[in-house]
């Protein structure tokens, strides 16, 4: 599976993930800057899915007509220890999530 870290998430997550997940970041892939509603595009173009905190991704943006699954990260910080221990519960997501879809993943 494809996935795009977005930019406000540590890069050192991408080595986190198992090996059924290709991950690269926002910056990495030269998008650091743009806007949702045109990243999502571009993203969706090439991913599978995105990962982001942005939580008014979920408001602002019409992420059910875009052929790309979004989990919304709930972390006490994007630091990336408190991200991390996530990693776990994001591959279940991922796994789950449909292109148009959103899930969230808490460590509440």
């Amino acid at each position: 599976m494809r996935v795009l870290l977005d930019e406000q998430l540590d890069h050192r997550l991408r080595h986190d993930f198992g090996p059924q997940f290709h991950v690269m970041t926002v910056a990495g892939r030269g998008w650091k800057g743009e806007k949702n509603g045109a990243l999502l595009s571009l993203a969706a173009a090439e991913f599978d899915a995105f990962i982001t905190m942005d939580r008014g991704i979920e408001y602002e943006q019409n992420w059910t007509a875009i052929d790309l699954a979004i989990v919304l990260v709930i972390a006490k910080t994007n630091r990336y220890a408190d991200v991390k221990s996530l990693i776990p519960a994001i591959e279940s997501a991922l796994a789950k999530a449909a292109p148009g879809q959103l899930v969230r993943v808490s460590s509440a």
